[in-house]
């Protein structure tokens, strides 16, 4: 996938989990009490968390992603037989202050400079999001903050999507450039109408679902360059 420049951008919205804030850092922190099978419960809770969103919009039972996220722990853990309640509550405690990746907050800095809005759109609840953007030391980098608690389902909702147009009052999808590292995540918001810059963090590929990025990135700093001015 080429990397063209994005044209008529007047914000840049950012996914939160996998894009800005590593997921994987709460089990990076404590792998030696979870031994050889840290990475993969790691992988197991993140695969779970996605899943349990999906189902939950489709069912229509929502729940905030703290829910969610304890659930998908709950399940990660009992798959690996461990049972112990102060390393869950360690790790539920970790997710709220996730490391965030090292491009992010130079990325964030260089787009505000340029003029252009920033914010992020999350699954997150506004309590998680708060506590992550806190802890990073990203807030005044951020003009928004949005939830999907705001609309009651979860990404890749449109109505989702739609809320970042509205709050930022960007007019139409296309003033938007989204950025997410999930594929799924980057072709729904290109289904919906963003522009749609994907990090490529895991070196995935494009989902069999609708929707085409705009440009494939290998990193938060490559996006000023290709959307401003």
């Amino acid at each position: 996938m080429s990397t063209p420049r994005f044209s008529g951008i007047a914000a840049c919205v950012f996914d939160a989990y996998g894009t800005l804030f590593d997921v994987h850092s709460p089990v990076g922190k404590v792998a030696s009490k979870l031994g050889a099978d840290a990475d993969a419960i790691s992988a197991l809770w993140r695969q779970k968390q996605l899943e349990y969103t999906w189902l939950r919009s489709l069912m229509g039972a929502h729940a905030d992603f703290w829910q969610v996220t304890g659930d998908a722990l709950d399940y990660a853990l009992a798959s690996h037989a461990i049972a112990d309640k102060g390393l869950r509550e360690e790790l539920m405690t970790l997710y709220l202050t996730l490391d965030a990746y090292p491009d992010a907050a130079s990325a964030l800095a260089a787009l505000r400079e340029a003029g252009l809005k920033t914010a992020i759109l999350s699954n997150g609840s506004p309590e998680m999001l708060h506590s992550a953007v806190e802890s990073a030391g990203l807030a005044d980098r951020l003009d928004a903050v949005i939830s999907v608690e705001d609309v009651g389902i979860y990404k890749p909702a449109p109505r989702v999507y739609q809320r970042a147009v509205s709050r930022l009052k960007a007019g139409e999808p296309g003033a938007i450039c989204f950025v997410s590292a999930n594929p799924w995540d980057a072709q729904g918001g290109a289904h919906f109408g963003y522009q749609v810059a994907r990090v490529n963090r895991f070196g995935l590929r494009d989902d069999n679902i609708p929707g085409q990025p705009h440009a494939l990135i290998k990193t938060l700093e490559d996006l000023p360059d290709l959307v401003a001015g």
